[in-house]
């Protein structure tokens, strides 16, 4: 009866995955850079992107299923950082799209406990993607000045420590 949702709950799972994936991979090359407080928040996203992975797969065993813990995609090796920021800015945008359909067919298939997962999903997708929106437009605005500035703010918070 609920075949429809748990694939897509899956397909969530793996989109998810990769999201953890990719971000922790940011993370570390933002934190190498100096570029803490986007580090930061690449963390912090990648541990909100684990309790989705968590809210999808509770549901899929809730209605019978078996959670399917494959990534959907490889990590892309990028380490420039505001390439960094729209590759995040784009799967955001991917992760809203999508999950604002399945939740629009789990509706349509009488299941509303997963609509209702997929619409607090799209409600968190759409603050990240609002996040790394406005760290492009900071940076399209002053340049490299900005990445700088991060840097530095960054080394002197790190010497606080």
């Amino acid at each position: 009866m609920y075949e429809k949702s748990i694939e897509l709950l899956n397909k969530a799972v793996a989109d998810e995955m990769y999201a953890v994936n990719q971000y922790m991979y940011f993370h570390f090359h933002c934190e190498d850079q100096g570029n803490g407080q986007l580090a930061g928040l690449f963390f912090r996203t990648a541990i909100e992107e684990m309790d989705h992975i968590e809210r999808c797969a509770e549901r899929i065993i809730f209605l019978g299923g078996d959670v399917e813990m494959e990534a959907a995609e490889e990590v892309k090796k990028v380490q420039d950082v505001k390439k960094m920021l729209e590759q995040a800015r784009q799967m955001e945008q991917d992760s809203v799209k999508d999950y604002n359909g399945w939740a629009n067919e789990c509706s349509a298939a009488a299941d509303a406990g997963s609509r209702q997962i997929f619409e607090g999903l799209v409600a968190d997708e759409e603050r990240h993607y609002s996040q790394y929106d406005d760290e492009v437009l900071k940076i399209e605005k002053f340049g490299e000045s900005y990445l700088a500035l991060q840097s530095m703010q960054g080394g002197a918070e790190d010497e606080a420590h």
